[in-house]
């Protein structure tokens, strides 16, 4: 695989993560920049970056740039996503990718105008555990699929200043924790669900701190997901089907899971990847969409997670102030 030119938005915690990354598979990063200048030459004296840039109009005016990775507040993904396209770079945005539905259509629309890709850092859509363990569901090593079960439950420390619990940082924990729910759940499901039955309560701030969501597609299969964002929950996930079930704990970034077989209890443990390459799995995954250009399937899933999280909030009559 031939090495990218890549330019980072954003110097946080994530941000740090990935630059490890692409120095493990991309072998150098490319360029950073973010509003802070301090931090961006302290970023890019750390992880060895070659070309740092006051502002992102000047990172997207270097012609070497090949892909953009979008670290920033989720309210803010839209607009770079649409300026990164508009300069004929490659994006790759944290999730959530946009925060809804009609914001990531216009960037689609736009990247097949420009024949370019875009995607998300959904890590679970990444990971060699899921293709491993989507090929076991198709294959029907469990049967047809029946339930599919999720939690997942952070507990945010209680301040109301933490972007966590802005609206108008498009925070809660539906976009921040429940589009990995939502993705384990369609990722597992033969179509996409076109019923949802949920009920949310908010915090004092106005967004979404805890959720209960029934999703259930015309195949008649059924995905029940538990959000929470004041208190922790094991990060599980459950496939069951008529001749087994499938268990994956920490799913997010997870390497191994357990089929339990119905008829004799039997249990067989899977164990693909490594959770410490998560986002090596990510830019290993880009790069071959770019070069291959063959993203089309994992953008099919980014894009109905993206309408079911928008179909959620519609329900609870959730709306950002700048929505």
């Amino acid at each position: 695989m031939s090495k990218l030119n890549w330019g980072i938005l954003g110097t946080g915690g994530i941000a740090e993560e990935m630059a490890q990354a692409l120095l493990r598979v991309n072998e150098e990063v490319y360029g950073v920049t973010s509003r802070t200048t301090a931090k961006v030459e302290g970023f890019a004296k750390t992880y060895h970056v070659k070309n740092s840039y006051a502002t992102f109009e000047d990172m997207l005016a270097d012609h070497n740039v090949d892909v953009v990775y979008i670290a920033t507040p989720h309210n803010s993904h839209a607009a770079y996503i649409m300026q990164a396209l508009e300069a004929g770079k490659h994006v790759f945005c944290e999730k959530a990718i946009t925060v809804n539905a009609e914001q990531l259509e216009m960037a689609v629309r736009l990247a097949k105008e420009k024949d370019l890709v875009i995607c998300d850092g959904t890590t679970l859509l990444h990971m060699p555990l899921f293709k491993k363990l989507k090929e076991i569901v198709e294959q029907g090593v469990i049967g047809n699929v029946k339930m599919i079960q999720v939690n997942f439950g952070s507990c945010k420390t209680y301040d109301v200043n933490n972007r966590f619990f802005s609206k108008e940082l498009a925070g809660g924990a539906l976009l921040d924790i429940g589009v990995y729910a939502t993705s384990f759940a369609r990722y597992f499901m033969s179509s996409q669900p076109d019923t949802i039955l949920t009920t949310a309560n908010y915090f004092e701030t106005g967004v979404d701190e805890t959720s209960g969501i029934i999703l259930r597609n015309p195949d008649g299969e059924m995905a029940v997901m538990a959000l929470t964002m004041r208190a922790k929950q094991p990060k599980r996930g459950v496939i069951a089907g008529e001749l087994g079930y499938i268990e994956v704990t920490n799913y997010p970034r997870a390497d191994r899971a357990t089929i339990t077989f119905t008829e004799d209890g039997r249990v067989e443990e899977i164990e693909v990847g490594e959770s410490a390459r998560a986002l090596d799995y990510e830019v290993m995954d880009m790069q071959a969409y770019i070069q291959n250009k063959n993203g089309d399937q994992n953008l099919m899933y980014v894009r109905d997670v993206m309408d079911l999280l928008t179909k959620i909030r519609k329900e609870w009559g959730m709306v950002y102030p700048f929505e």
